[in-house]
């Protein structure tokens, strides 16, 4: 078909040159003629003239002949171009997605020979093993083992949905409660596989979480290679993340935590995000992106129960490029369907969890729809007349928001919704409070200011003056774009390296504005660096090797003396192989001596104690005690609790709180009260919280139970604690009444003593 359609034009070109010399030689008689009849030039000259013009259409005819065939060969050379071009990109992006693959395959491997290393897991006992789970962890855990042991999955996953084994006195639908899903998926697949013949259980569920950390840094290989257009800020990324991981993950020590199976979801969502928003990708991408997008969104609600404020945080970040006229309309509505839809099933798939209803995310949805509905010209008129729409859209979207939310929780009553109030009051320092729930939490780790030690890592490793940098030129660049989008200048889609405007790209602007509300977060919330740390270390390697950044630096300064297209490239080569080269050298040795450093972690009492429950403890008795040492307990014994390891879930912190008495300074007959109200018979004493000694006293346990229980006096700044009564984990080791009328000890060593609750008071003394 092609040669004949080239034929096809050979020949109508050659009848286009005929009918063109036709016409010619009948102009050239006609001139001829009136030229004779005028009788000005002789017959002569005339032939003379002929001859000459004969000649030159001989001439033109060839030059038009080899210009006939120029197009051919042009053609042939783009289409050789074109193939070489397309072939240039494919090896790319072959090449590309192998480094991104192998990254994430070598990161697993080296979590799991240090996690080997560190807890000489391989060389443990079963028990031993699951002690290692820290930070109550464990508990996830024991429901993977329960969905194992069940008849079937159906019949495991009921039990689940009704389970009054875990919390005394109590029937809990632990699937809604702990976002169980991870477990009831992982434990399908290992049954469905028949994976039981040849791994076993724990290997294959920690095995789970350390492939999803592999999808992790994988997805974050991939964004960053998105935005740079080169696979080595990937490399660049990974090298960051792997160097700073005290600072981005918690999968070393407490692997069955929410987050570490669902961050890997929203890294891969977020991902998926950057290459939507992108404006070169072809539609069969930007489907396959807004597809990914939808699945790991709706994956990310239903695993973690935080995830609608992580993604009411990304939403803030979307709404700003709406409203500044960053993005357009089409994809912001795509992305609202996405959002809408996936807090639709999580819901459904929640058991119709009333707190996805009451969410910030929900909220701003719906308020920004409604704003828009009203504000349809918005995006007209000049830059004075543009700011005050744009105020009043944050207005109205954020007192339709609130308005929304407001109605939601009278209607639907949510119990968390005034105690995370309460709690913000507190922590801004807009309110004080003796409420013990309020401080404890605020005492914790994760929500407190982080110190200095996390920003002088990350200078250590180099990321944090680069990321610095790139987010200075990034954020100006962006305010560029913003004047110019507001001052009614059209935003360029098809950009050049030329044109040196890094702030136009709408996945950017994005990464801007997530890096900045993050990074505030961080600021605040200790927490807040796994979500923060990992995407400075993509968003920096993205940075120092993207041409487009330095060529918008040297836009700036108006370089002359060297091409700045040249310069940037060379630049954006250089710079990261200068600081790979130096990470290589500086952190490979401490890398690789984490795997060889043989470390030891055995805790002989913890062991001793779950020993002691399993053989002596009836099964169906029920412990109180700190929520960390009870999930470790109902993971290795089965036996019922009386609080869970959860601090999202205010009636299980104030369950707690009550456990937590037996450090204050209460009498023996209001702990006995306390604990037979929870059905307790057995009440495990920590010596490391009785005694605790630490430099930041209002953060002790047994402080924050003298001040909720208005047992402190204070003098001079200082703070004393005084009650008529002793501290009755102090006084019941004395075994003297009326302790032991209500208490008696069956088991005690160098941590733990555990005591009977008497079901029977006998009054001896």
């Amino acid at each position: 078909m092609t040669e004949l359609r080239c034929r096809k034009s050979e020949t109508q070109e050659g009848g286009k040159e005929e009918d063109d010399r036709l016409n010619e030689s009948e102009v050239l008689t006609t001139h001829v003629n009136t030229e004779d009849d005028e009788g000005n030039v002789p017959i002569g000259g005339a032939d003379e003239r002929q001859q000459k013009d004969e000649g030159e259409e001989e001439e033109d005819a060839q030059h038009k002949q080899e210009e006939s065939n120029r197009p051919g060969s042009s053609d042939q050379r783009s289409k050789s171009s074109s193939t070489s071009g397309f072939l240039q990109r494919l090896v790319r992006v072959f090449f590309g997605c192998l480094a991104a693959v192998a990254c994430g395959m070598l990161y697993a491997a080296y979590l799991s020979a240090y996690h080997d290393r560190k807890f000489w897991f391989s060389t443990r006992h079963e028990l031993e093993r699951e002690i290692t789970f820290q930070e109550g962890s464990g508990l996830y855990y024991y429901y993977y083992k329960h969905m194992l042991t069940a008849s079937s999955f159906e019949r495991g996953f009921y039990e689940l949905t009704i389970d009054n084994k875990t919390v005394s006195g109590q029937i809990i639908n632990a699937v809604e409660h702990l976002f169980l899903y991870p477990e009831l998926i992982t434990s399908f697949i290992y049954r469905v596989t028949g994976s039981q013949d040849f791994v076993e259980p724990i290997y294959f569920y920690v095995g789970a979480v350390f492939g999803l950390q592999a999808v992790y840094v994988t997805a974050l290989f991939v964004c960053s290679w998105v935005m740079s257009g080169t696979w080595v800020a990937g490399m660049l990324a990974v090298a960051w993340y792997v160097i700073n991981r005290p600072d981005t993950t918690k999968v070393d020590h407490a692997i069955p935590l929410r987050d570490n199976w669902a961050l890997p979801y929203f890294s891969c969502q977020v991902a998926a995000l950057t290459g939507f928003l992108s404006n070169n990708i072809s539609s069969a991408t930007e489907m396959f992106c807004y597809l990914t997008m939808s699945a790991t969104t709706f994956t990310f609600l239903l695993v973690w129960e935080h995830s609608h404020y992580v993604l009411f945080i990304q939403g803030l970040c979307l709404f700003l490029l709406d409203s500044f006229d960053l993005l357009p309309p089409r994809k912001m509505a795509d992305i609202h369907k996405v959002y809408v839809s996936s807090l639709f099933l999580a819901y459904v798939f929640q058991f119709q969890n009333p707190t996805l209803l009451s969410s910030p995310l929900l909220s701003l949805l719906i308020g920004s729809v409604l704003a828009r509905y009203f504000q349809q010209k918005m995006k007209m008129g000049p830059l004075v007349a543009r700011v005050m729409k744009l105020f009043l859209h944050f207005h109205l979207v954020f007192t339709t928001g609130i308005t929304f939310s407001y109605l939601v929780k009278k209607l639907i009553p949510v119990s968390e919704s005034d105690f995370i109030l309460k709690f913000l009051e507190v922590k801004f320092g807009l309110n004080t409070t003796t409420d013990f729930v309020t401080n404890f939490l605020l005492c914790q780790e994760s929500f407190q200011t982080p110190g200095q030690d996390l920003f002088l890592r990350l200078t250590q490793a180099s990321v944090l003056p680069f990321y610095l940098l790139v987010l200075t030129i990034c954020v100006l660049s962006t305010l560029q774009t913003i004047y110019r989008r507001l001052s009614g200048e059209p935003m360029k889609t098809n950009l050049r390296l030329e044109d040196g405007r890094i702030g136009e790209q709408p996945e950017v602007i994005y990464h801007v504005f997530h890096s900045l509300f993050f990074g505030g977060l961080a600021l605040l919330f200790d927490g807040m660096k796994y979500l923060w740390t990992p995407y400075v270390c993509m968003f920096t390697a993205f940075g120092v090797c993207s041409p487009d950044l330095w060529m918008t630096v040297f836009k700036w300064l108006k370089l002359k003396s060297i091409h700045p297209v040249v310069l940037s490239l060379i630049l954006s080569t250089a710079v990261p192989t200068i600081i790979g080269f130096s990470l290589w050298r500086e952190y490979c040795p401490r890398v690789l001596a984490e795997l060889s450093d043989l470390q030891d972690f055995y805790d002989p009492d913890t062991v001793e104690l779950i020993s002691w429950i399993r053989s002596q403890a009836p099964v169906a008795a029920v412990f109180a005690g700190s929520p960390h040492l009870l999930g470790t307990v109902k993971l290795c014994s089965g036996s019922a609790v009386t609080s869970l390891p959860l601090y999202s879930d205010i009636n299980l912190l104030r369950r707690t709180e009550h456990t937590y008495q037996v450090y204050a300074m209460r009498s023996a007959e209001d702990v006995y009260k306390i604990l037979t109200s929870q059905k307790t018979n057995y009440v495990i004493i920590e010596e490391s919280i009785c005694n605790e000694l630490s430099l930041n006293k209002g953060c002790r346990i047994k402080d924050l139970l003298d001040i909720s229980n208005g047992h402190v006096v204070y003098d001079k700044g200082e703070i004393y604690s005084f009650s008529k009564h002793g501290r009755f984990c102090q006084e019941i080791k004395l075994n003297y009444s009326p302790y032991t009328n209500y208490f008696t000890r069956v088991f005690w060593n160098r941590s733990y003593h555990v005591y009977k609750v008497n079901s029977v008071i006998s009054f001896q003394y």
